[in-house]
């Protein structure tokens, strides 16, 4: 909030929409509620997304792990604006999702899902004596944890307690957000997104008022110009 030309009035009223709006809410409905420009709604909705953005603890016990991809499809986009690459995720962000069966998400934007890069991640973000249920991608064959996996190519969901269901559910979320509620979001602010709609999750089972005070805590020493937000990469 530091410099900021809006009252604390309009700055706690953001903070309680984006709280407790359970699919988002876009920076031209922002604007409407709070009075103001969409370019001020969006500017004030990053500052609230950095604010989001938490040290991420590994997660324990039963994990379940997935990723999904956000982008438009090849054949509705302008010639101009086509990959040449078919179907499938070529074009698109990929998002690698963890969900704890405790109902605790950690996800994030990777450029790449490699079997290096996914064991690089899942060895930072999930503890090595953790069990992670994954589908049948080879991406995930180098992780050093103990996995099971389930076969959704061959029409498998649920193999005991091996299944992905929690973090589709999350994707479930996300990508209605995505295309019901912003409709698009650039590369570039994707993880800001993305941190937005996992301290949701991660909050949803506390208060109104705790949740609030909980992102405004983890505002605390936070400071996101628009220079530093429009030139980040």
């Amino acid at each position: 909030m530091e410099c900021s030309r809006l009252p604390l009035r309009t700055w706690l009223l953001a903070f309680y929409i984006t709280t407790t709006a359970r699919k988002g809410i876009s920076s031209v409905q922002l604007a409407k509620e709070l009075g103001i420009t969409q370019k001020s709604a969006w500017f004030l909705q990053q500052r609230i997304r950095a604010a989001c953005a938490q040290r991420k603890s590994p997660l324990t016990g039963k994990v379940e792990v997935d990723e999904a991809y956000f982008g438009g499809k090849e054949r509705n986009k302008h010639h101009d604006k086509r990959n040449g690459g078919g179907r499938g995720p070529v074009g698109k962000q990929v998002v690698v999702g963890m969900k704890g069966r405790d109902g605790t998400v950690r996800a994030m934007p990777v450029e790449k899902t490699d079997m290096a890069s996914l064991a690089a991640l899942l060895v930072k973000y999930v503890d090595l004596d953790a069990t992670v249920y994954t589908d049948e991608y080879g991406g995930y064959n180098s992780i050093p944890h103990q996995r099971e996996t389930v076969r959704h190519s061959a029409g498998e969901y649920v193999k005991e307690q091996a299944h992905t269901n929690g973090i589709e559910s999350f994707w479930a979320l996300l990508k209605r957000a995505y295309v019901g509620t912003h409709h698009w979001w650039s590369r570039r602010h994707c993880f800001r997104y993305v941190a937005e709609y996992e301290h949701r999750q991660n909050t949803k089972d506390i208060s109104g008022e705790l949740a609030i005070g909980t992102l405004l805590q983890q505002a605390v020493g936070k400071r996101l110009t628009y220079a530093g937000l429009i030139t980040a990469s």
